[in-house]
């Protein structure tokens, strides 16, 4: 088998398709029967968010790679800039919170020279 070309690269594409598509599809049917107020909803609710506050946990005190040689207090300043960017940013709060997060973090990593 040769792995020339872009047949592996269209292999990958249509087997990664054929393995999600269906777990989508019924995610999607099963999505229209619920109801938003429903304590099951209320869970699987709580559950994302924390597996996102987990995440962030772990990038702010426990990095790897570029954030590993950062100092804790300016991965802890850029979460403080994200928040308070997107607290009191208007309309496009979300962008703004992420890009002041980003923008502290790069500054700070210059300046430091880590």
């Amino acid at each position: 088998m040769s792995f020339e070309g872009p047949w592996p690269y269209i292999y990958i594409a249509i087997a990664g398709w054929l393995a999600t598509d269906f777990w989508r599809w019924s995610g999607v049917i099963a999505g229209n029967r619920i109801d938003e107020k429903s304590e099951l909803l209320n869970w699987v609710r709580a559950v994302a968010t924390a597996l996102v506050a987990a995440v962030i946990a772990k990038l702010i005190f426990f990095p790897t790679g570029a954030l590993e040689s950062s100092p804790l207090w300016l991965r802890l300043g850029a979460v403080l800039a994200g928040a308070l960017f997107f607290f009191f940013g208007g309309r496009f709060r979300q962008i703004l919170g992420i890009a002041a997060a980003i923008a502290f973090l790069a500054a700070g990593l210059a300046l430091t020279g880590a």
